[in-house]
């Protein structure tokens, strides 16, 4: 199927972000993992993501996004929903431009994520129910009361602070063979997937999911947008059902080369394997894409490959407890 979102013009969006986001958003590092390399057979680079300032890569899309909004009619307010990591990341872009932000969370979000949202001084607002529940209510409130609504995912301009990443990666490793990315809604995915396919087309770019929540994998499959089964997942940062017409449906159908599937005792391994030899302790999100690449070492045998680590930020039994699985 062919992506009928505008591509030049979206890259364009993203190289103004990619200008525009800074001294906000840092320019994280793209570390050669020497351990990781000689385990998997191939030359493994690390995209510290989980440096940012709120501890994900949310930070770049909830920072372009603030920016674009016209704050001359008055004071602004912005609604978003969020499983954590993209409240935090508006919640602070909010407090730097000075616009007021309420987040609505799902009842299941990490307590020290919601901590996180008000410490930033955004109002938190917690709906009984799944992360999508939260979703729905947030628009219907923005909806009612000409509020503007930050989606986490479904919103170019959010996507194009995203694709930020893309062109990072591809200035720091102009050789980069393939790329390993978690997928949740797809925004990190579509945007940063569009910037490197925008400036290397041959670089392979990987999705992976934990099979606890494939909603956007089953709607690939199935092309077009469909209710999936979730479970609990240690990729918290990933769950939630996807909205009928997303852009990133269409971007991830264009930009994503291969699929991978990883277990939870694959994730757990992948985060354990991170604190042992890098000594950096990452979120399920982040164990998701590593999880993937060793699952699908051989086939990138003597290849450059960048893993996104794409945020921190979980709480510290479920951390304890994922990496002390044997």
């Amino acid at each position: 199927m062919r992506c009928e979102i505008p591509m030049h013009e979206l890259f364009s969006n993203i190289l103004g972000a990619h200008r525009a986001i800074r001294p906000q958003v840092a320019v994280t590092p793209l570390e050669r993992s020497s351990a990781l390399s000689a385990a998997f057979g191939c030359n493994v680079l690390l995209k510290h993501e989980q440096m940012q300032p709120t501890g994900s890569f949310k930070i770049r899309g909830a920072t372009n996004k603030i920016r674009c909004i016209d704050r001359h009619s008055g004071t602004v307010e912005v609604l978003t929903a969020s499983t954590g990591n993209h409240g935090l990341a508006v919640a602070r872009a909010g407090a730097l431009a000075g616009v007021a932000v309420t987040v609505y969370v799902g009842s299941s979000a990490v307590p020290a994520k919601m901590a996180g949202i008000r410490a930033l001084g955004a109002k938190l607002v917690v709906v009984d129910g799944p992360p999508f529940a939260a979703e729905l209510a947030a628009r219907r409130r923005a909806e009612a009361e000409g509020l503007i609504y930050v989606s986490p995912y479904n919103d170019l301009e959010v996507v194009a602070g995203q694709g930020t990443l893309g062109v990072e990666l591809m200035e720091q490793e102009p050789g980069l063979d393939a790329v390993f990315i978690c997928v949740g809604a797809g925004g990190l995915i579509g945007g940063t997937g569009s910037a490197i396919k925008a400036i290397n087309p041959r670089v392979q770019v990987v999705g992976v999911w934990p099979e606890a929540s494939p909603c956007m994998l089953r709607a690939l499959e199935a092309r077009r947008i469909i209710p999936v089964a979730e479970y609990d997942t240690l990729s918290d940062a990933t769950t939630g059902a996807i909205e009928p017409g997303s852009v990133t449906f269409a971007l991830c159908q264009a930009v994503i080369d291969d699929r991978v599937v990883v277990s939870e005792q694959q994730i757990a391994a992948a985060m354990r394997q991170l604190a042992e030899t890098e000594h950096v302790m990452v979120e399920g999100a982040a164990g998701v894409a590593l999880a993937g690449l060793a699952k699908h070492a051989k086939a990138y045998q003597g290849r450059t490959v960048a893993v996104v680590l794409c945020g921190r930020n979980i709480g510290l039994d479920t951390y304890i407890a994922a990496v002390g699985r044997p």
